[in-house]
């Protein structure tokens, strides 16, 4: 027999630093030490012509600076940076300042923002330490639960300036409003978060207004559309999508007067299934998905009228709830069939306030309207970097030129 040739490679037993970890570390030890160097001979190559009169340079390297100690994801880093002598004048000497490595620089961007996100995502101030040590290392025990309290502050600063910037040349096709409820630990009533987000003219969805109001209540929805309106929002938008809340859609009109309306469809299946049997309600559900997935307003006018004709007798108030807005539940069939899919809903509000309420839930409230507030506007704002792009956008210069499409296709093509 042959004997065998296999050999057994033994590694290192796992210690308490992960080996992967170190490695990664090592690595980005050195990309940022030659990133740095080459910043610093870039610098000095930019004033080479700079000499004194006996021709020798007066910008140069001069030793190194202490070394420091960064914070990353993937732990601590310990950078040694050079120093950059200039032998001018001080009136005339420029100060070399790292854009990589500023100054007083001690932890990442990536790891700035980890702790934000642990926060929002429900970890609570106590636990920080702990959650912290579990993904960057022991070395991350000095972020401790106080970092919050300072970053609240700040969180709080953004989202009054932010709620005051200015909205001037902003123009957004379709716009989407939602009111949703939260309680406030400080006080007796339910706060009512009113969200206003919107489409622009290439199709990236942005947020544009987060502000309390009175149970989505007319004045209160009036109160925000013109506000935006006075910070620049001008144009009116081609459609707006929202729930069944009477607040907003008796305001839009007095703001945005040629605005068109489309109710959301999740919503209103809800209220309607509300008004019936249990055990009728996954057969309604159908006869209803039948209405508003149907590929044409004839087929969508039929299902409609099934509808009411199998439930009327005995469930007028359910039929009665899904016929009064019959109109502008099927507004959608006049856009791009591509649109269809963000048009029908207001999904674009309600799948990121999952994530708020999660939030909500797991800190029992929040302790203060304006906390709450800044909640709902940082945690949109980090889900707004992954929202995505509408589909068909190439069609939107048409819907802002009011073309009117049929069954969601534009009139030429129909026609052809």
């Amino acid at each position: 027999m042959r004997e065998s040739t296999k050999q057994v490679v033994s590694l290192p037993a796992a210690t308490s630093q992960d080996i992967l970890t170190n490695i990664l570390r090592d690595g980005a030890q050195r990309m940022l030490a030659q990133a740095i160097d080459a910043e610093i001979a870039e610098w000095i190559e930019t004033h080479r012509d700079v000499c004194d009169e006996a021709g020798h340079r007066q910008v140069v390297r001069n030793g190194r600076l202490p070394k420091r100690t960064i914070l990353s994801g993937v732990g601590a880093i310990e950078v040694e940076q050079p120093r950059v002598l200039d032998r001018r004048p001080k009136d005339e000497a420029e100060f070399f300042s790292s854009k990589i490595l500023p100054p007083y620089l001690r932890k990442t961007k990536s790891l700035e923002d980890l702790i934000p996100w642990l926060y929002l995502k429900g970890i609570s101030t106590g636990d920080f330490s702990e959650a912290l040590a579990a993904l960057v290392g022991p070395s991350a025990a000095g972020l401790s639960a106080s970092t919050i309290v300072r970053l609240k502050s700040v969180w709080e600063e953004e989202f009054q300036q932010w709620n005051k910037r200015s909205l001037e040349g902003k123009k957004y096709v379709y716009v989407w409003a939602d009111g949703v409820h939260f309680n406030i630990r400080l006080e007796e009533d339910r706060l009512c978060i009113l969200v206003f987000m919107g489409a622009t003219e290439d199709g990236r969805k942005e947020l544009i207004a987060v502000a309390d109001g009175y149970r989505e209540s007319e004045q209160s929805w009036k109160s925000l559309l013109l506000d935006v309106k006075a910070r620049g929002l001008v144009v009116d938008p081609k459609l707006a999508t929202g729930d069944g809340a009477l607040g907003f859609w008796k305001a839009l009109p007095q703001v945005y007067p040629s605005t068109r309306e489309q109710r959301c469809w999740v919503h209103k299946t809800a209220n309607v299934l509300d008004k019936l049997p249990k055990r009728l309600q996954p057969e309604a559900k159908d006869k209803i998905h039948q209405i508003w997935m149907a590929p044409t307003k004839v087929d969508a006018d039929q299902a409609f009228d099934l509808f009411v004709a199998t439930y009327d007798a005995k469930y007028p108030k359910a039929t009665e709830c899904l016929s009064k807005d019959r109109d502008v539940l099927l507004t959608f069939y006049d856009f791009p069939a591509e649109h269809w899919i963000h048009l029908r809903t207001t999904n674009p509000i309600e799948s990121t306030f999952a994530t708020v309420r999660l939030r909500h839930r797991r800190t029992k409230g929040n302790g203060s309207r304006l906390a709450c507030l800044t909640m709902v506007f940082k945690l949109m704002q980090s889900a707004e970097k992954r929202w995505r792009l509408l589909n068909g956008a190439k069609l939107l210069p048409d819907v802002i030129q009011g073309v009117t499409f049929i069954d969601g296709i534009k009139p030429q093509e129909a026609a052809a």
